[in-house]
């Protein structure tokens, strides 16, 4: 008789007490021993090193941690280990964040309210190779993507060294007052490169640009 490999997991939260939760739900959850915790992490860098040295098969990842986005942390996982499923797992409902998301490379968008044998199921359908996305994040995606024509006519290089560093920190999801102080600017001026910013790649909309930005990126990394 054969026996089929558990799909290996990696929690990265930077709260303790979210990853013991969810480490608990599974362990609880899962009596089968189907699905296994095989390690955690509190932030970017620290996701990034777990994930070359464990190579887990799904990856239970929040957008938002110390060192930066778990966008950019999708990004890197996926250019070091393609075949890895990662699923956001967050409180962010925000259209844009589950646009970049799913941009970067993300297999799924979950909210923490998600029930367990919910997650359970996201985490089994992930590793078998299916895209999990509620009904819900479809719709958003696809509204941000017929209200994006101008998306693919942006050009980043036209952006000097600042206006690209502004774009990428709006691109994870962070507020005018969050780049400022990410950057040391105050917020006014953040604003101020952000209308140059619109102006160069011909959009009149966060999104637009941070859509313009996920794609470029994404298209970098992949050549």
């Amino acid at each position: 008789m054969t026996t089929t490999a558990a799909i290996r997991v990696l929690l990265v939260d930077d709260s303790a007490l979210v990853r013991r939760g969810v480490r608990s739900v599974i362990s609880s959850h899962c009596k089968d021993g189907s699905i296994e915790v095989v390690g955690e992490a509190a932030a970017v860098a620290e996701a990034v090193t777990a994930a070359k040295r464990l190579r887990p098969d799904v990856i239970l990842l929040d957008i938002r941690l110390p060192d930066g986005s778990g966008i950019d942390a999708c990004r890197q996982i996926l250019r070091e280990l393609p075949e890895t499923r990662i699923l956001v797992l967050t409180s962010f409902a925000d259209d844009n964040l589950v646009y970049n998301a799913v941009i970067a490379g993300a297999h799924g968008y979950l909210m923490k309210e998600v029930d367990p044998p919910g997650l359970l199921e996201a985490i089994a359908n992930a590793a078998a190779g299916k895209s999990v996305l509620t009904p819900d994040v479809t719709d958003r995606i696809l509204r941000l993507i017929r209200d994006e024509p101008a998306q693919s006519g942006g050009d980043l290089s036209l952006l000097s060294a600042q206006e690209r560093r502004v774009l990428a920190l709006v691109s994870d999801g962070l507020t005018n007052k969050e780049v400022g102080e990410k950057l040391n600017l105050s917020e006014n001026t953040v604003k101020n490169y952000l209308v140059n910013v619109f102006d160069k790649l011909r959009v009149k909309r966060r999104s637009q640009a941070a859509a313009i930005y996920a794609q470029t990126t994404n298209r970098e990394q992949n050549k």
